[in-house]
């Protein structure tokens, strides 16, 4: 256990004694103090990780050190000690910011295991920060890539909710990346140690889909020759990965509900309870709110699955990731092939910045695969490419609208199409050149 720099704060000599011999034999640095106001002049000049605060202190007391105290330091933990076992007094403090309390008498045991915890929850908003922080100098969070703001977002929020143990709905079109989304908040979670199980819930019918979540005993039916474990029990200590959720049947979301509140199922044909321990995380390219108000979709099981949402924008919303993206596929497919093409020309890449991408990122995926296996030169072309855009300018037409249209398209592709960066160079702001990009039908 990492060891750390503790202030207890108490005006009982005795209580200040054993505390600190406790917390020492333990290896951490102690320093004691008597009174509030010595506190607070001791947090101007030391940082300290954890403060035991008494709550009745003489002079100030503790739930006025603790109001004060967050403004000296904001990333001090603060434990309230107390004799009295004022429920009322204790969540004030709790309000006011303390981590927990502690009720006189305490054991030692309770005080290592109560620092354990803090230390822990120390250890991993660093880590969190520090993550934050690296993945801003970076286009790539796990196998996730792009630059866009968007998917900064998207990068930041994976890292807020992965800690956490909550069940999270992956919405989003065809072909966005829900699977990589849930194995980036699997590979950031407490789980990221166990396996990572994921099941097509489309992909079977409704008799399949029981065996292949709940496994089965031996005689459990005519083809039943052993005993098979399910996705829900291969999943122990891990994430359970529920894709296309919206395909079961009524009957399975009841069956999945009942599993996720009680913590244990039967397998088909068995009479034993088996516990469970993994967090469930489940995709869908469908409307599950309108499916709950037409009755297709349980609303106890929707909302259930919804403790915490996640939207996989869609590629046309996010144009300027596309040359990172295609480049990414195009030094795979290379290396998978070993193919000497080592660049996209600008003439491809106009033509990837101009298409809709209807299938989103696995259509990319799969353009540049093409491109790859058929292109001739040492760059891909755009006839190498399986798409025709629909917005290409006549450049006959000298109409003051295709101009316009056609110098926009210009500074959107020398700016890679960042916005902010686009109508800068234009002298417009933002919202202008949304307006005039949706005019032109340029995504």
């Amino acid at each position: 256990m990492e060891k750390s720099q503790i202030l207890i704060v108490d005006d009982e000599l005795i209580i200040r004694e054993s505390l600190a011999a406790w917390l020492q034999r333990d290896g951490h640095q102690i320093e004691a103090l008597a009174s509030g106001e010595d506190a607070l002049q001791r947090l101007q000049k030391k940082r300290f990780d954890i403060l035991f605060l008494d709550l009745k202190l003489e002079g100030m007391d503790g739930i006025e050190v603790l109001k004060q105290i967050k403004d000296i330091d904001q990333d001090i933990t603060v434990v309230m000690i107390t004799a009295y076992g004022s429920v009322a007094t204790a969540v004030e403090a709790m309000k006011n910011g303390a981590y927990d309390y502690l009720m006189k008498p305490f054991e030692p045991e309770e005080l290592s295991v109560l620092i354990e915890r803090i230390m822990e929850q120390k250890a991993r908003e660093r880590e969190n920060i520090y993550l934050k922080e690296k993945n801003k100098e970076r286009n790539r969070f796990e196998n996730l890539i792009g630059q866009s703001q968007l998917m900064q977002e998207l990068f930041d929020f994976i890292q807020d909710i992965a800690p956490s143990e909550s069940t999270i709905l992956i919405t989003g079109e065809t072909g966005t990346g829900k699977e990589l989304a849930a194995k980036a908040i699997h590979s950031n979670s407490y789980y990221a140690q166990g396996p990572f199980v994921a099941v097509n819930c489309g992909a079977f019918n409704e008799d399949l889909l029981e065996t292949e979540l709940f496994g089965y005993e031996k005689g459990a039916f005519t083809d039943a020759k052993t005993t098979k474990k399910g996705r829900l029990e291969l999943a122990w200590n891990g994430t359970l990965f529920l894709d296309e959720i919206g395909e079961i049947s009524q009957r399975m979301q009841i069956d999945l509900l009942r599993v996720l509140e009680e913590r244990y199922f039967y397998r088909v044909g068995g009479n034993h309870p088996i516990e469970t321990n993994f967090r469930v995380i489940a995709a869908t390219n469908k409307n599950l709110e309108k499916a709950v108000q037409e009755g297709n979709f349980r609303e106890d099981f929707y909302y259930r699955l919804k403790v915490i949402s996640l939207e996989m924008p869609p590629l046309k919303k996010r144009k300027e990731d596309i040359p990172l993206l295609a480049e990414h596929f195009r030094q795979r497919f290379t290396e998978d092939i070993n193919k000497n093409i080592d660049s996209i020309s600008r003439e491809a890449l106009d033509e990837l910045m101009l298409y809709d991408w209807p299938g989103n990122i696995r259509e990319l995926e799969n353009a540049i695969e093409r491109a790859v296996v058929v292109g001739k030169k040492r760059q891909i072309q755009p006839r190498d490419l399986p798409i025709s855009s629909t917005n290409q300018i006549d450049p006959e037409d000298e109409s003051l609208q295709n101009m316009e249209k056609s110098h926009i398209l210009k500074i959107l592709q020398k700016n890679s199409w960042n916005i902010q960066q686009s109508a800068q160079a234009l002298g417009i702001d933002r919202s202008t050149l949304y307006k005039k990009i949706k005019r032109y039908n340029l995504r």
